[in-house]
């Protein structure tokens, strides 16, 4: 059992860089992911009985590439690449040195090319890089899980088709791809935290990468400001394999070091002139990471961003900094005049809103359809916790 579980931690937190280097070295993301479908197969069914070898990674990658090598001999394809590999790769002890500098952030931009929708950028950099399934990415995108894959066969068939390259571009083109290149990496990160701690981690790896090749850029810094900003609550945000709201968080848990590290960014991307939609929501984020929220500088800066955004769902929060203002009448006032039917916490704020105002029956009905709406076993707990509370409260 213990292999077992050790396999799925490593699954889950080499995905992405053992498919990253597959294809940076094939230069095919299907041959690339269907090798390392092989080699964590393999894995699973040496590892229990031979034991975890000393470097999972270059383990996965060698049997990997080996895999991919073998499937070139056969179909006597490529044969000048199948050369190349040979003699790059013939000594079979990879080291991070040589092997995993900028994988990672060349398959991103390689994902992000302006040829693809940014769905199928989206979509497929969360499988890629972060090793979601498909059924998780159709559930995402509110699609069927048969859309999604069809979708990912063919960005990965459009890139191959175009000959794009596995590299980060040249500064020149940069601007056109950042943009995107952005959004997926929040997007990544929002994976993360809701509980996937490896997907956190590899969102701000990519974003310290992205300050690094671009210094200058405040909306860079400003992204990582937030991720760090908020990973420095992610202890504090759950108990008991239950989530836990901000306002009831210990801030003890929180990670004063992350939220140094947060701030001074965000103090570098305000000194870069920024204020952009990332270094606001870094704003908000630094406030949030007070033990004492300035809630009316919150509303503030929520409004701020939905102008420069039009986003409903920056509305939603601004109800919420609104509430605690002016009291949950006020907040919900404003929720109920968005059109988010299909959004989960819509529903869960105005439970929660409804809930302060006594309206018990109306409090169950916003969070019964809340609960409808989330996968997520952490979220649905606590939803649970709230209606055995409001059953409660309605029975005496």
């Amino acid at each position: 059992m213990a292999v077992v579980t050790t396999l799925e931690e490593i699954f889950r937190e080499e995905w992405g860089r053992v498919l990253a280097i597959l294809i940076g070295v094939l230069g095919d993301f299907e041959l690339a992911e269907d090798a390392a479908q092989e080699a964590f197969a393999i894995a699973a069914d040496r590892w229990p009985r031979d034991g975890l070898p000393t470097n999972a990674r270059a383990w996965l990658v060698r049997t990997a590439r080996n895999r991919a090598t073998d499937r070139i001999r056969r179909e006597r394809v490529l044969a000048a690449k199948f050369g190349a590999i040979a003699a790059e790769h013939a000594d079979d002890t990879p080291t991070d040195a040589t092997m995993f500098s900028d994988e990672r952030l060349e398959l991103i931009f390689t994902c992000c090319h302006p040829a693809l929708a940014i769905e199928a950028q989206v979509a497929l950099t969360l499988r890629t890089l972060g090793g979601l399934t498909v059924g998780e990415i159709a559930r995402a995108f509110l699609v069927p899980e048969r859309t999604m894959a069809q979708r990912l066969v063919r960005a990965k068939r459009k890139i191959k088709a175009a000959g794009i390259p596995f590299r980060v571009p040249p500064p020149h083109l940069l601007r056109e791809r950042l943009d995107a290149v952005l959004a997926v990496v929040y997007l990544i990160f929002n994976e993360g935290y809701g509980g996937r701690e490896e997907l956190a981690a590899e969102a701000i790896w990519l974003g310290r990468a992205l300050v690094a090749m671009l210094p200058d850029d405040p909306e860079v810094r400003g992204l990582l400001a937030m991720m760090l900003l908020h990973d420095s609550r992610r202890d504090a945000r759950f108990r008991d394999d239950e989530l836990v709201l901000l306002g009831d968080q210990d801030p003890s848990g929180w990670d004063a070091g992350e939220i140094a590290d947060g701030r001074a960014e965000l103090e570098r991307a305000l000194a870069l002139g920024g204020r952009g939609p990332y270094v606001l929501q870094a704003a908000i984020a630094s406030l949030h990471a007070e033990t004492s929220c300035d809630w009316e500088q919150i509303a503030a800066l929520y409004q701020e961003l939905g102008r420069v955004t039009g986003s409903p769902v920056v509305e939603l929060n601004r109800a919420i900094a609104v509430a605690e203002i002016e009291g949950p009448a006020a907040g919900l006032r404003i929720v109920d005049g968005l059109g988010l039917d299909d959004f989960r916490y819509l529903h869960s704020t105005r439970g929660e809103l409804l809930r302060r105002l006594g309206r018990t029956h109306e409090a169950r009905q916003a969070y019964r359809r809340a609960r409808d709406l989330t996968d997520d076993g952490a979220e649905r707990r606590f939803i649970e916790r709230r209606l055995g509370e409001l059953a409660s409260t309605s029975s005496l």
